[in-house]
């Protein structure tokens, strides 16, 4: 064994560097295990997994490159669970699980895996993997119902629970989720994905203690930290000093379908801090998009680390300079049994309004507004097997431009980074035919730049029945231009029944789709930056020969 030498408070900033380094590259192996090893759809292609790697205070100290929000709420999840589990208690091969927003999670169908590492018998770091899971239970296939009311309708709520004892498995928690969920062996498959993702963490990190000595290495976990405090305070204290207001809506709480919900943000930067004041926002909804304290650190955080410098090292540090007002019993901070299943929504409108709020202060880096919308479906019922299945779809619209560029076609932006399922995969997970997915024309904001194009895509029921829930977005408010851009296209929604009659999705629903019948769905644009009359002529040309933009 090599130990690591600290002269007094010093590590060689080489070997510091190094450890950086190879930290960020086991979460990333990390990652990969959490991907390759799942059995659901919407993780194996979705990509809706994360994995961090935390000191045994709760402190990230490295992050895959996954999914920001996953990546955020870890953080509570993995405090709540050290809290019901005092360190002491621990031993190698324990591992533990939650789930519920209440008690440190995010969303039901959101799991939290936290698994101790040791090295020579003593605990050095924790190792944790954050996946969606296709099914919790609950009222719909899927687990993400848009008419839920209260959160007992959303699925199997576990608070920390011990998933693991010295390697073998909580059999009573095993049997209870199996009885409980529409898939228990894809639900088991996820499970024991995050549970090999984090033995690789551990693994991994115990090898790296004991090359460096497990104190060493606590050490250099502190320093880094500190470092990536030291530099996103820095970039902070360049930003003009002030408070900064933006205001922006969901469409609706799945609800009262007719009653938008405000989001409202003050961004006060002064000192090196960077404080986010709530206060104005909708009150709690009755629908699910509510959001607890832990979506809207993610939000935060992610724009913080967006706004400062991109190349700063990801960890704790870059989370404290960080200070929230979340007025309670309000959107942002519901009381318990509030529904939150489609946090993401809000998430991403909360994003948007944080980024927003610093276009004044900084308008050359802000891009205009993105569509901020993943369209989320769910499809569940009986195959023409015989056999349950639940599939899932999360599509993206188009990101905002910016000051010397378009925007990108239907790309996750803000705090989520998911994949739409292929086509292929699709339909061999569900009774399903996709007739047609293209860009949608002229979805774009107009600008000197122009927004980023969403996407439509049309898809056919094979089965004799279906339930399908729609977690839309942008419906009704669209994209916001910025510096005299137009505003990005509004999403839509239409089910075309076998015997010819259409129907408008009222931007959430969950409803019966019955052979014959066809889905058509359209996401939102950005919006587009500047004056469309600066636009340059061989660019408006191209997006014509593109099809992206119509001729008259």
């Amino acid at each position: 064994m090599t130990n690591t030498r600290i002269l007094g408070n010093e590590i060689d900033p080489v070997t510091l560097e190094v450890v950086r380094n190879k930290l960020d590259s086991i979460a990333d192996e990390m990652q990969l295990t959490l991907l390759r090893s799942s059995f659901s759809p919407i993780v194996k292609e979705g990509l809706d997994a994360s994995a961090s790697l935390f000191t045994l205070e709760g402190e990230t100290i490295s992050q895959s490159c996954s999914i920001p929000i996953h990546l955020a709420t870890l953080i509570p999840a993995v405090g709540a669970m050290l809290e019901a589990y005092p360190l002491n208690d621990m031993r190698p091969g324990d591992a533990f699980v939650l789930n519920d927003p209440y008690c440190g999670g995010t969303h039901l169908p959101d799991l939290a895996v936290m698994m101790p590492v040791f090295h020579d018998g003593r605990p050095v770091a924790l190792s944790a993997a954050m996946t969606h899971h296709g099914d919790v239970g609950g009222m719909a296939p899927g687990s993400v119902p848009t008419n839920a009311t209260e959160i007992y309708q959303e699925g199997l709520r576990i608070p920390p629970l011990k998933l693991m004892d010295e390697g073998r498995y909580n059999d009573t928690f095993v049997r209870l989720a199996r009885q409980n969920v529409r898939l228990p062996d894809e639900f088991m498959g996820d499970l024991n994905a995050q549970i090999a993702a984090c033995t690789v963490g551990a693994r991994r990190l115990s090898e790296l203690a004991a090359r460096h000595g497990d104190n060493a290495l606590k050490a250099m976990f502190a320093s880094l930290i500190e470092r990536s405090e030291l530099m996103t305070r820095e970039a902070l204290a360049a930003i003009p000093a002030g408070t900064y207001r933006y205001v922006d809506f969901l469409d609706n709480d799945g609800i009262e379908l007719d009653q938008p919900v405000r989001i409202e943000v003050a961004v006060s930067i002064a000192d090196g801090w960077f404080d986010v004041d709530f206060t104005g926002s909708s009150a709690q909804v009755r629908g699910p998009f509510n959001c607890v304290r832990s979506g809207v650190q993610a939000a935060a955080y992610y724009a913080v680390h967006a706004l400062t410098d991109p190349m700063i090292p990801t960890n704790a540090g870059c989370f404290r300079p960080v200070r929230f007002t979340l007025p309670e019993g309000s959107v942002v901070n519901p009381r318990e049994p509030a529904p939150v299943n489609s946090r993401t929504s809000t998430i991403k409108r909360i994003t948007t309004t944080i980024i927003g709020a610093l276009g004044e202060a900084l308008p050359e880096r802000v891009p205009a507004p993105s569509a901020g919308q993943l369209l989320v479906l769910a499809f569940g019922g009986v195959n023409q097997h015989g056999r349950r299945f639940v599939s899932g779809e999360l599509i993206a619209g188009g990101s905002g431009a910016f000051a010397d560029g378009d925007g990108v076609d239907v790309i996750e932006t803000d705090a989520s980074n998911c994949m739409n399922l292929p086509v292929e995969a699709l339909e061999m997970e569900a009774p399903l035919r996709v007739l047609r997915s293209h860009l949608t024309p002229n979805s774009g904001g107009p600008g000197q730049h122009r927004g980023g194009l969403g996407l439509t895509r049309e898809y056919e029921v094979l089965a004799d029945e279906l339930t399908l829930t729609y977690r839309g977005e942008r419906h009704f408010s669209a994209a916001r231009g910025l510096a005299g851009g137009g505003d990005g296209a509004r999403a839509a929604g239409i089910v075309t029944r076998a015997d010819g009659g259409v129907e408008e999705i009222p931007s959430k629903t969950v409803t019966r789709l019955r052979r014959g019948d066809r889905l058509l769905v359209r996401t939102a644009g950005g919006a587009g930056w500047g004056d469309p009359a600066r636009r340059d002529a061989d660019a408006a040309r191209e997006d014509i020969a593109g099809g992206k933009v119509s001729a008259n």
